[in-house]
């Protein structure tokens, strides 16, 4: 056990230093910092750090802080290598009575709150055999809270609580059409006609292509309820208990899922960033957002993401013709029309954490932007240029 906690605490000594050796800290900056209601840890990191994923270098002058997720308005923090007296003016070690509520979190979680508990990325074998929604009650065509719905294929007994769920769309990316671009991500909405058979990915583009293959990332779910199953059998009764909007035949049921996000997030550099990781859809636009908006993004738990990762996020560098060596008809333009085409650096754009993560997907918060997201905008290790 003595040699777990030596390797354990090495490890952390080690990461410290690099954090040390590799941090920048933002000019002017005090000695110290008094905690504020409203403060988070980015913002706090932000403000002194020119990274603020490297937060560790600032607990780092705090052995006080024995848990950075559990800093309180009030606290004092030393920045820097900066010493904090007991003069005038100085606030000192002091005993707190706090509750965690109280606590400081790590980003703004008012803005991710219908991300938080709203959205799931499922596989094709949960979505698949979903039970689902076939009636209302009176045979109505809509359904609220307080009525009763007739679910079929649902194996559970009453009293029973579920989510009720509906498809939003599914994503999978494909090789590129142009050769030496990346490969291009696709979301796909619902066809409320053909059900659930053209939904499911066995109906979608075949995965093995002459270009490469396709690769799904999964169904991206919506919970808008929750339901109480009062009898259960070959088609099973459930009253509405919460509704979002109204439960419509072609809805499913899924388990609730009880943690939908973690409680605390320490925004930290990737040890890798998977290939062609991308922005792939918003949370509330079309075309484009800006900070403290959410998108999803081209890469899950499979590949090594975890709440917490931080990105950079650039703009892929346009493709121009060099027309002052390559005039349009001239000999030079037709015989080397490949070489007259140019890729211009990416652009940066902002930075991103992620949240929330799937096997293949995950959701992050925009932190900051210097431009617009736009979808397609690829992801990069934010201690490097790409």
């Amino acid at each position: 056990m003595l040699k777990k906690l030596l390797a354990v605490s090495a490890g952390l000594l080690l990461t410290l230093t690099v954090y040390a050796a590799t941090t920048e800290w933002a000019d002017r900056h005090p000695d110290r910092y008094v905690v504020k209601k409203g403060d988070t840890l980015w913002g706090i990191s932000a403000r002194f750090l020119k990274k603020p994923w490297h937060w560790p270098e600032i607990w780092q002058d705090n052995p006080q802080v024995r848990n950075p997720h559990l800093i309180y308005p009030g606290d004092e923090l030393v920045l820097n290598g900066g010493r904090v007296g007991h003069g005038a003016g100085s606030i000192g070690p002091h005993a707190r009575v706090s509750q965690d509520e109280d606590a400081i979190p790590a980003i703004p979680l008012s803005a991710l709150k219908q991300w938080l508990k709203h959205t799931r990325i499922v596989g094709e074998n949960e979505y698949e055999s979903a039970p689902h929604v076939v009636g209302i009650e009176e045979n109505q065509l809509r359904g609220t809270a307080g009525q009763l719905v007739y679910i079929r294929g649902l194996a559970a007994q009453p009293g029973q609580r579920l989510a009720l769920v509906r498809p939003m769309g599914r994503y999978y990316d494909m090789p590129p059409v142009d050769e030496g671009r990346p490969r291009e991500v696709y979301r796909q909405t619902p066809d409320e006609r053909d059900g659930r058979p053209a939904m499911l990915w066995r109906h979608g583009p075949i995965e093995r292509t002459l270009a490469g293959n396709v690769r799904f990332l999964g169904y991206e779910m919506l919970d808008f309820g929750v339901v109480e199953v009062t009898r259960s059998g070959d088609v099973s009764s459930a009253l509405v208990t919460y509704s979002d909007f109204e439960v419509r035949p072609g809805d499913y049921v899924l388990p609730i899922d009880e943690k939908p996000y973690d409680d605390q997030y320490a925004p930290h550099a990737p040890a890798s960033v998977p290939e062609n990781m991308r922005v792939i859809a918003f949370s509330d636009a079309l075309n484009a957002i800006g900070p403290l908006q959410v998108v999803a993004l081209s890469r899950g738990s499979e590949d090594g993401i975890d709440n917490g990762t931080t990105f950079s996020i650039y703009h892929p560098g346009e493709q121009v013709v060099d027309r002052t060596d390559y005039t349009e008809g001239s000999f030079r333009k037709f015989f080397n029309p490949r070489d007259s085409k140019v890729t211009l650096p990416p652009e940066f754009i902002g930075h991103v954490m992620v949240f929330r993560t799937f096997p293949r997907v995950s959701y992050g918060l925009v932190m900051d932007a210097v431009k617009p997201v736009h979808l397609g905008d690829f992801l990069h290790d934010p201690d490097k240029t790409p």
